[in-house]
């Protein structure tokens, strides 16, 4: 299985909520506990159990371009 991880620029978010609603593997939540600059809930990865494919779903659909995607290379054969 592939594997990859997000960052969220959480200052650039203003918590739209369409990354949470596209992840497939549901590990994007709002931060419902914290407010950025501009007084919005931002967008927050909580994957304890390291289920993030990188599949970019949420980077493609974020309107403010506030989330970076990073893969793991996969091992040649």
């Amino acid at each position: 299985m592939v594997k990859g991880t997000i960052t969220i620029d959480q200052d650039r978010c203003k918590g739209c909520e369409l990354c949470t609603g596209v992840c497939p593997k549901d590990v994007l939540v709002m931060d419902n506990d914290t407010l950025n600059a501009k007084g919005y809930h931002p967008a927050l990865l909580q994957d304890p159990d390291e289920l993030c494919t990188g599949c970019a779903q949420c980077a493609v659909i974020c309107p403010d371009v506030c989330i970076t995607v990073y893969r793991d290379p996969i091992p040649a054969r």
